[in-house]
């Protein structure tokens, strides 16, 4: 794993060492030169978290939403075909994994390098929040991931890889150390640089404990034990939880783009997703009012669209239905550029709040943080008004009665599609945890054998070639740490 140093860069610094031998401290191999050690966090601090949001809302995003079956690859383009055929190349994931190691990470790291300056302290707080979520979104798609080494001048070019477990273990460490931190009353704060929360401690305290409850479970089916334990601890200590989105809003002016309709742009407004009858026909049976919310109507139908997962090769003469400008992946709608990248939703919140105490790990009513959950993802899209009709009649939101594994089996299906276009990675993430939702088919175009389906990222080509600590190739299918 390398800084974005290129090669050229170098071999100028060596031939610069070799002339000027005077410039060796300037020019020592342990500090990157476009990284430094001390810089400003007000400037540090959107610039990590604008990286993680890119990786979350582009790469991240097309994976998620392709293998959680919201998308599938237009039958007339054919840029995502290999993900929809679960035959995706290393190097297909070089630039997020660059981008969130080398990008948000150092940026994180130097922030937190500070936090002993009162007037960073509460920066210090955020970034090391920021580091939790960007090292589980890391380790949750690729499994064991350098971490202790990843950021250290010494092993930069040939960290180690510390098992998931490890890694999980030191994301709970870091947010204590963040809540630890943080004071809502101090002098100093962050203010509009701060994209989430504009500086508000508060707000930021609830994100630490969503992520934190999140986090534990997570570990619901590999180590229920210490998931309780930690669950039971973080609602004793009174946590309050996120009640709205956490999330990036982007505008259609500056470059400041959401990160999908970036791609889309640079692909020459390409329609490369259109709608998968996964989710369309799951949400149709319920007569789900935020499908057409989620995708659009094309004009010659009248209704919601979709082709089944995988068969672009099947040329339709009707107008398929695109996701919508409200998930930044309609090609035709410039307002795509303004969706926003939600990092964790106040539907989420409420639903793992759900889980834990359908699950006996935590007190409250079950049936109602649902139903929050389900208003929750309404009202984030306009449609508040329409909520409690949806609640009333559709069997799909409709609480089970009976044991644990119905109401979880409820609460991951009614996430599914409350996270649909917005949050893709988390509900494939959800679905690999949990198994739920149980309608997923198998890829029309799959080269796997049977009933296969992708379990996992692939380790980036430059991990492959660079690393000398690189643990080996995993094999697409081969299950993560925490699924079970």
């Amino acid at each position: 794993m390398k800084p974005y140093n290129n090669i050229r860069t170098v071999l100028t610094l060596v031939t610069l060492l070799l002339v000027f031998p005077g410039c060796k401290k300037f020019l020592d191999i342990n500090e990157n030169p476009n990284k430094p050690e001390t810089a400003d966090p007000t400037l540090l601090l959107p610039s990590a978290e604008a990286s993680t949001g890119f990786a979350l809302g582009n790469n991240f995003q097309i994976y998620g939403n392709m293998w959680g079956q919201y998308w599938t690859q237009n039958p007339f383009t054919s840029q995502y075909k290999s993900i929809d055929d679960y035959q995706p190349s290393p190097s297909s994931y070089t630039r997020p994994w660059r981008e969130l190691y080398s990008g948000a990470l150092q940026d994180l790291k130097v922030i937190i390098g500070q936090g002993g300056d009162a007037k960073y302290a509460q920066h210090a707080a955020i970034a090391l929040i920021l580091r939790a979520y960007t090292f589980q979104l890391l380790t949750d798609a690729f499994g064991d991931i350098p971490l202790k080494q990843a950021l250290s001048p010494d092993s930069i070019l040939n960290p180690a890889y510390d098992t998931q477990e490890e890694v999980y273990d030191s994301i709970f460490s870091m947010i204590d150390q963040a809540k630890a931190i943080i004071d809502p009353d101090a002098e100093f704060v962050p203010g509009g640089e701060d994209l989430l929360f504009g500086g508000d401690m508060d707000k930021w305290t609830a994100f630490a404990n969503t992520l934190k409850l999140r986090a534990y479970l997570r570990l619901s089916e590999v180590d229920p034990e210490k998931a309780k334990a930690g669950i039971a601890a973080l609602y004793t200590s009174g946590a309050e939880f996120l009640d709205e989105d956490a999330k990036i809003s982007y505008s259609a002016t500056g470059g400041n783009q959401n990160p999908f309709f970036t791609e889309m742009v640079g692909l020459g407004y390409t329609q490369n997703p259109v709608a998968s009858a996964t989710c369309v026909d799951a949400m149709k049976e319920n007569d789900d009012p935020r499908v057409t919310v989620f995708y659009t109507v094309p004009d010659d139908t009248g209704e919601v669209v979709s082709i089944p997962q995988g068969s672009y090769n099947d040329e339709p003469d009707y107008t398929i239905s695109s996701p919508s400008a409200a998930v930044g992946a309609d090609g035709d709608d410039p307002t795509s550029a303004q969706a926003p990248v939600k990092f964790i939703s106040a539907a989420e919140s409420y639903f793992l709040q759900a889980e834990a105490v359908a699950r006996g790990w935590a007190d409250g009513d079950a049936k109602t943080l649902f139903t929050q959950g389900i208003k929750a993802s309404f009202e984030a899209y306009g449609i508040g008004d329409q909520a409690q009709a949806y609640i009333g009649s559709a069997s799909a939101a409709q609480w089970p009665g009976g044991g644990v594994d119905g109401q979880v089996q409820a609460i991951i299906t009614q996430k599914y599609f409350a996270m649909c276009g917005n949050q893709g990675f988390e509900a494939w993430t959800e679905w690999r945890r949990t198994g739920y939702p149980d309608f997923f088919i198998t890829s029309q175009s799959s080269i796997l054998s049977g009933d296969q389906k992708p379990l996992r990222f692939l380790y980036p080509e430059s991990e492959m070639n660079q690393n000398l600590n690189f643990p080996g190739l995993k094999d697409l299918t081969a299950p993560v740490w925490w699924d079970k």
